[in-house]
């Protein structure tokens, strides 16, 4: 079983739930599986057949770079985390120093 752990913005696709446990074994069959369950799921993480950018995902604590084909094994754990994107810094400030 590979346990994933649903981030607040897609729990109102869960009905609140935060962890589900599915069989998988790879992130593909893991999204087709919790859109079966959860029917909508699959369109906030997924689009043109790849994990939309927006979307992190993290197995096992560690940040995939293999999108949907992404390996899973028994016990494995899944977040997605919406992309946190950079701050802006000002160039050029000196912040009052002279």
């Amino acid at each position: 079983m590979v346990t994933v752990w649903i981030p607040s913005l897609l729990r109102s696709l869960t009905g609140g739930v935060t962890q589900i446990e599915l069989e998988a074994g790879s992130l593909r069959e893991l999204i087709d599986r919790l859109d079966e369950r959860h029917p909508g799921i699959k369109d906030r993480l997924v689009g043109d057949d790849r994990v939309k950018p927006n979307i992190a995902v993290v197995v096992n604590g560690v940040n995939s770079r293999s999108g949907l084909r992404q390996p899973l094994d028994d016990g494995s754990e899944v977040h997605f985390v919406p992309a946190m994107s950079g701050g802006a810094t000002q160039v050029g400030t000196t912040n009052g120093a002279r």
